[in-house]
């Protein structure tokens, strides 16, 4: 009986001689889901452990990109128009100290400072009188719907070419042209701003016409999306008679449409943020520049420290985007497990 083991699994006659602090370590270990000599761990235990431990670092990972945001939409309801805005900010944690929620507004109410935004938003010396917030909107529409409508069916047409068509060198022009995303965008920029200015396109053309031919990174993710479709659909078609335009917008394009909603989407979010080429293509003082620039002028122009109505341009600059991430959200990323697929 002397070499029974006890229900910690430690030899009755060695446990008296584990001191009470390595008794206690023990003990604590175990309860942590880490055996020792002295304790056994439970197995069920150490996995609740480990999702606690888990479930913590995920939630403060959220607080980070999430807090942010609402912070953006807590001083979009701020009243910067009687405070400083330098001592409101600092103050603001969950909420502004001072904002148009408890304070009286002479018109708007609570959204008064969305309110400023559309009634007079980019005017009153900041821009010619004709320039205002819905122009910029509606330039970022144009900017992003119309090289995004026709760039993504151009991708498609080359993702097809490349993935179900045989012709020469196919696969060596893919990998030269797929070598292209491997150059950083801003240093090729200088050279953009050269060309465009010979071309006479530093105006709203350079936000448009490079969208039209499309996107390589578009291209490969439809490509890898149709080497999961059956070869024997173009096959069929081909012995009734079709071309490869009929095949295209007949069978592929229908087939390609989650793919291509979800890179469309993507194509959308990063034309709608496109701050950058409209900075360095077009003019400050043009009616052309998209909202991302816009806000950045008007940032520099308000009156005294009353930013709150820039941050409300802010909210409502990212509002479309998030809403159609909330909405399309599994399209896209079922979509991009696909890519992955091949016949």
């Amino acid at each position: 009986m002397e070499n029974v083991i006890n229900e910690n699994n430690v030899p009755a006659e060695e446990e008296v001689h584990y001191s009470t602090f390595r008794h206690a370590v023990g003990a604590v270990l175990a309860f942590f889901g880490f055996s020792s000599k002295t304790h056994r761990a439970s197995k069920k235990r150490a996995k609740l452990v480990g999702d606690i431990v888990t479930y913590i670092v995920l939630l403060f990972g959220a607080f980070l990109m999430v807090y942010p945001f609402w912070w953006m939409i807590a001083g979009s309801f701020a009243n910067t128009w009687d405070s400083s805005t330098a001592d409101l900010f600092r103050e603001m944690v969950w909420w502004p100290s001072v904002s148009t929620w408890n304070s009286e507004m002479p018109y708007g109410g609570i959204f008064y400072n969305y309110y400023k935004l559309f009634q007079d938003g980019f005017s009153g010396g900041i821009f010619n009188p004709a320039f205002s917030y819905w122009r910029a909107v509606g330039n970022n529409l144009i900017y992003s719907i119309v090289p995004v409508v026709v760039g993504v069916i151009t991708s498609t047409m080359a993702a097809f070419s490349f993935a179900k068509i045989n012709w020469f060198g196919r696969d060596k022009v893919f990998l030269f042209l797929l070598a292209a995303i491997m150059v950083p965008g801003p240093s090729i920029m200088a050279a953009q701003y050269v060309l465009y200015g010979t071309w006479n396109m530093r105006n709203a053309l350079a936000l448009v016409v490079p969208g039209l031919f499309g996107s390589i990174m578009t291209a490969f993710f439809i490509r890898q999306f149709l080497f999961g479709l059956p070869t024997s659909i173009i096959e069929a078609a081909k012995i009734d008679g079709a071309g490869y335009p009929r095949i295209f917008f007949g069978f592929i394009l229908p087939l390609a449409l989650p793919a291509i909603m979800a890179q469309g989407l993507l194509s959308f979010m990063g034309c709608w943020n496109n701050y950058m080429g409209s900075f360095i293509f077009i003019d400050p003082g043009s009616q052309w520049i998209n909202l991302p620039h816009a806000m950045y002028i008007m940032n520099n122009a308000v009156d005294g420290n009353n930013t709150a109505p820039v941050i409300a341009a802010s909210v409502m600059c990212v509002l479309p985007v998030i809403i159609l991430f909330a909405c399309f959200q599994k399209m896209i990323i079922g979509s991009l497990m696909l890519t992955g697929s091949k016949e």
